[in-house]
């Protein structure tokens, strides 16, 4: 990316602690409900594709692939969100487009749970679910770049690594919380309640947490938007030890030129790539992956995504802390190539069946805290690559692009290209790949990203 043109110094940011807490939370929130409902249905995928996508003599493997189709179709409507709601943010404030974006997903989210299925409407029924998932893509490509900017503008000197690393730790409950609903819904109920009634149970959980989001976000002090001021917490101050960067200045600075941001979003896709494919391989897409192909459980293959969410969740916030004091780029960088090297085996043991069960949760527990090395600084990565008045457009676009080819498919095509090769190693190869290519996009960070002041 092209070094900013130096402009006013500003003071060093001001932000009060509560606002700082405040803003954390509000942030996270929201995207503790996104990541919890994009889990249940990647945990339910198979009941789903039975109740919706699976008439009377279909295939179960075909109903699974339509399944992630429509999971596939609401992550390419993310980058539709994210250049809606982030210019929304950018243009007319943070706090305004994070309130919309949570009702949006919330009230997405429950009607899944109210939706008839097949038997009861025909073909009517998946594509009612397939509108409900598109509103619920828009809304979550706004989610991210408004939170994220919203938590790293607030965050205190030196700490935005910490700060941003809470959206990808949200991540992580999100997913647990989904995992959790689904083992309790599969451990007391039966196979036929469960796929009667039992799976809109968990859909339906997410009223209740979107008013709790709504209030938080609601609370949110009233930020000046960065196309008018500075937007957010006053981003830009200065870090203890770091230089100050040239800033926004009055009136927001000048506009950075669409080349110019469309090369940071190129960028940023390429450095997300690993993070974004084999987050899903590992934490979403595996429980139906040891079921359709290595023939465990229901609770067998969500007890696996568990362990693996675990050790996610374990290496979050550790790495983005310390990406705060060595850099983003020595601590991501470390995280793709630990998954790059280890995919193939790890999956291998996960495969064994001689293997000791003790053996195959590590593999899985590893697995997930190397993807957490590369979703810890992340979002602060992203954030340090776009100046505040294209901010919550910029890291969204990047997030949500990346997401919607590389995570939101990642189901689909491991699915498809299993069933039609017999190759059980595709997980593997899919996550080992990406974070290569990743680890290649990821050397391009300055080293020093991390003591510099937000633009």
């Amino acid at each position: 990316m092209t070094t900013p043109v130096p402009g006013p110094v500003r003071p060093p940011a001001t932000v009060r602690p509560d606002d700082a807490r405040r803003a954390l939370v509000a942030g996270s929130v929201g995207n503790f409900i996104e990541w919890y409902e994009f889990g249940i249905y990647g945990y339910f995928a198979t009941v789903i594709a039975a109740q919706f996508f699976t008439p009377e003599g279909g295939s179960e493997v075909e109903g699974l692939v339509k399944a992630y189709a429509s999971f596939a179709l609401a992550f390419f409507f993310r980058p539709v969100g994210a250049a809606v709601f982030g210019r929304f943010g950018d243009r007319v404030g943070r706090r305004p487009a994070l309130v919309v974006v949570v009702c949006l997903m919330t009230g997405a989210t429950a009607t899944i749970g109210l939706l008839p299925t097949y038997a009861s409407i025909g073909a009517a029924a998946p594509w009612l679910l397939t509108l409900l998932r598109i509103l619920q893509g828009l809304s979550a490509g706004g989610e991210f770049g408004g939170a994220v900017s919203v938590m790293t503008e607030c965050a205190p000197p030196g700490r935005r690594g910490r700060y941003g690393a809470w959206q990808s730790f949200t991540v992580a409950l999100g997913l647990l919380a989904g995992a959790a609903v689904a083992v309790v819904l599969a451990s007391v109920l039966t196979a036929s309640q469960l796929h009667g009634w039992g799976w809109r149970v968990p859909f339906l959980l997410t009223l209740p947490l979107g008013l709790v989001a709504l209030r938080l976000r609601l609370r949110l002090p009233p930020d000046e938007p960065p196309a008018r001021g500075l937007g957010g917490c006053a981003p830009g101050g200065r870090v203890p030890g770091g230089r100050a960067e040239g800033g926004a200045g009055p009136g927001g600075g000048p506009r950075p030129r669409p080349g110019e941001t469309a090369r940071a979003v190129v960028l940023g896709i390429g450095r997300m790539m690993g993070w974004s494919a084999a987050g899903y391989t590992f934490l979403v897409v595996m429980p139906s992956y040891l079921q359709s192909t290595l023939g465990t459980t229901f609770q067998q293959a969500l007890l696996g995504t568990v362990l693996a969410n675990l050790g996610f969740a374990a290496s979050i916030l550790p790495a983005g802390g310390l990406s705060d004091r060595i850099g983003r780029r020595t601590v991501m960088v470390a995280g793709a190539l630990l998954v790059a090297v280890l995919a193939l085996p790890l999956l291998h043991l996960v495969q064994d069946p001689g293997a000791p069960g003790y053996a195959k949760g590590a593999a899985l527990f590893a697995a997930g805290a190397g993807v957490g090395l590369m979703a810890g600084p992340g979002p602060a990565m992203l954030a340090e690559m776009f100046p505040a008045r294209v901010r919550c457009t910029g890291l969204g676009l990047a997030y949500a692009l990346s997401n919607a080819v590389f995570s939101g498919c990642a189901g689909l095509i491991i699915t498809e290209v299993v069933a039609r090769t017999g190759n059980v190693d595709v997980p593997g190869y899919y996550a080992a790949a990406t974070c290569a290519v990743s680890v290649a996009a990821l050397v391009t960070l300055r080293g020093d990203d991390h003591d510099r002041a937000l633009r």
